[in-house]
């Protein structure tokens, strides 16, 4: 099955909430009407319920099913920047509580902190920053992660689907943080109907090479095993180990995972965002993401270059990871 006929069916008719703080985009309007006609999740646009009414007037797109909320003026406002105040404990004054719950970004992750939405979507506009601070400072990570990490899913045609990470966030991770990576990844890969068999990737394959580079991912793929016994996981291995099943012969025999890697884990964000960039163009794989794993509830991050059908889509697999066990 398609990757994303089996979210749509899984997510459908659980009526999951996702709010997009950059309401006005025309691309974010078109995949939220969109949404809200498939009856796959309950879209909230943030901002000026004037400046969103004319842009989809001119692009010809009904909202009449999305609900528009405004952080400049929303009932609910008082509430929330008093539960920002709460949340913070003292590291923003109630004044300036105020004033941060009227950002976008903010709001849209107070919502989610509250639960009045299961998820946000933003990054049209918004850098990386912009998105992930608030989520780190309201709803933060999970007590299992000491920190956040970025996935892609790589897909080309029906029967190719691979999980790339972490291709985002951290630019050198240690050992430690590296196998958290790991176990995350595993974690959301099954959520796409990916079994995981987990690659930790290196410029050496059991010990060829020797440097404090592939140390750590030594050291990384041990910790996973501890934190995850029962995971198909191995490295450290080099991608041609992990993925072709005539090199892992030579260069990894004895391994369940090498020649059969279908999430590979990248020593550090360089590494991470080259690899899926290069598969992106030269293998014409679509790059699905990125995804923020280990974070308490959900929150997507766009590239600026996304379009309406990029917003479609990680709106599902926002609305999706509410199912991850």
């Amino acid at each position: 099955m398609d990757l994303f006929d089996s979210l749509k069916q899984k997510i459908s008719g659980k009526n999951l909430r996702i709010v997009f703080p950059e309401g006005t985009d025309a691309r974010i309007i078109g995949a939220a009407v969109r949404l809200a006609a498939d009856g796959l999740i309950a879209p909230t646009l943030l901002g000026n319920a004037e400046e969103i009414s004319k842009v989809a007037g001119e692009k010809g797109f009904d909202v009449s099913k999305v609900t528009i909320r405004d952080p400049q003026t929303d009932a609910f406002h008082a509430e929330m920047a008093k539960a920002f105040f709460d949340r913070r404990n003292g590291k923003a004054t109630e004044e300036q509580a105020d004033q941060i719950v009227r950002d976008p970004n903010y709001f849209g992750t107070m919502l989610v902190f509250l639960g009045e939405a299961d998820g946000m979507v933003s990054g049209a506009v918004h850098s990386t920053a912009d998105t992930v601070r608030p989520a780190l400072q309201i709803i933060k990570t999970r007590p299992d992660a000491s920190r956040i990490s970025g996935a892609f899913i790589m897909q080309r045609g029906r029967d190719e689907r691979y999980l790339f990470a972490d291709n985002a966030i951290n630019i050198d991770p240690n050992s430690q943080e590296l196998a958290e990576i790991a176990v995350e990844s595993a974690k959301t890969a099954k959520l796409f109907d990916i079994d995981p068999k987990v690659a930790l990737l290196s410029f050496s394959t059991k010990g060829s090479a020797k440097a404090p580079q592939v140390d750590k991912v030594v050291e990384a793929t041990k910790i996973a095993h501890e934190l995850a016994p029962e995971l198909a996981l191995d490295g450290e291995l080099q991608f041609d180990a992990a993925f072709v099943p005539t090199v892992a012969k030579l260069k990894a025999p004895d391994s369940e995972v090498a020649g059969n890697a279908n999430v590979f884990i990248f020593p550090d964000l360089q590494a991470g965002n080259i690899g899926y960039k290069i598969a992106q163009r030269f293998g014409n794989f679509e790059a699905i993401g990125p995804i923020l794993q280990g974070l308490n509830k959900p929150v997507s991050d766009l590239s600026r270059g996304a379009n309406e059908e990029a917003v479609y889509k990680l709106a599902i697999i926002t609305a999706a990871q509410n199912l991850i066990a």
